[in-house]
């Protein structure tokens, strides 16, 4: 039986093998290869890796654990998670292979669904971001977009002018900025712009015009968009953990959730900004949380 199974081959899980593989546990890591961040050339923010490209930050973390002999990593989906006894889960994958491990990190991270905006896809991860302190300093003082269809807009807003004062915030049809927040940002020269958009035009990613439904075009040529984040698997209702009010798995400080065995790390937690650096070292906790736990069983 296996020590740990790491569900997700992000930074989370990544780092969480590498903890747990230091460790001399015996784990698997389990890894479909679709990143949440596929569509970013360069991750920021994470010293010693600045700018890498997620597919070479992937490379260099296999590289490291190579040098473990207790990590295996298999390259395929968990499709089913069950708890089997009070020290025991069993894991399925899309292949109808089974696993037992005595623990299970849910690394597995988010997805991110896009406003219904023409165009949006072809921008997103080249010149439309969803973070400005991983993508922010690229964009400094340029004129700007913010696409936001929720209530966090006027906040969103505030933090992007660190990197640029020309911002324009559009919602896309909605009124969800109060007044005063928009009478706040128009004393900063950040327009709140309530029309819906029609389109947004550029060319190999780049952006260059929001166009209106009412014909007004406003030059940009990038800016940040406001996601809604859901979880990537759905283990919730054959694991039964508790969540928070936003979706993300609830945690104490080293990973666990509230099923005795099951930790979660990273993303799926929603437990702050979505960075590459924050990622991995709940991958850490929840590995130290893990060889913790393993080793006073022990004894």
């Amino acid at each position: 039986m296996l020590d740990c199974a790491i569900i997700g081959g992000g930074p989370a899980g990544l780092n969480a093998a590498l903890v747990l593989g230091r460790a001399r546990r015996n784990i698997v890591l389990f890894d479909h290869a679709k990143p949440r961040n596929a569509v970013t050339h360069e991750s920021h923010g994470f010293i010693t890796r600045d700018g890498v490209s997620p597919s070479e930050f992937r490379s260099f973390a296999h590289d490291d654990l190579r040098k473990y002999p207790s990590i295996t990593i298999h390259n395929t989906e968990i499709v089913r998670i069950e708890k089997t006894s009070e020290s025991a889960f069993q894991l399925q994958t899309q292949n109808g292979e089974t696993f037992s491990a005595k623990k299970v990190i849910l690394a597995t991270g988010l997805k991110e669904n896009l406003p219904n905006v023409p165009g949006i896809y072809d921008m997103y991860g080249k010149s439309l971001f969803s973070c400005p302190y991983c993508d922010g300093w690229e964009l400094r003082d340029q004129p700007l977009v913010l696409i936001a269809e929720n209530k966090h807009g006027a906040h969103m807003a505030k933090v992007i002018s660190q990197w640029s004062k020309d911002l324009i915030v559009c919602t896309n049809g909605l009124s969800i900025i109060p007044e005063e927040d928009k009478a706040m940002l128009q004393q900063y020269d950040i327009r709140v712009v309530e029309e819906k958009i029609a389109k947004l035009e550029g060319s190999a990613g780049i952006l260059k015009t929001v166009i209106l439904k009412n014909g007004e075009e406003l030059a940009r040529t990038g800016g940040f968009v406001i996601t809604e984040l859901s979880q990537t698997h759905h283990f919730a209702s054959s694991l039964g953990y508790k969540t928070d009010d936003n979706g993300g798995i609830k945690i104490d400080n080293l990973g666990r959730t509230s099923i005795p065995g099951l930790y979660a790390a990273g993303d799926s937690t929603i437990a702050g900004p979505s960075q590459l650096i924050l990622a991995a070292a709940h991958g850490s906790l929840a590995a130290i949380g893990v060889n913790s736990d393993l080793t006073m069983e022990a004894f």
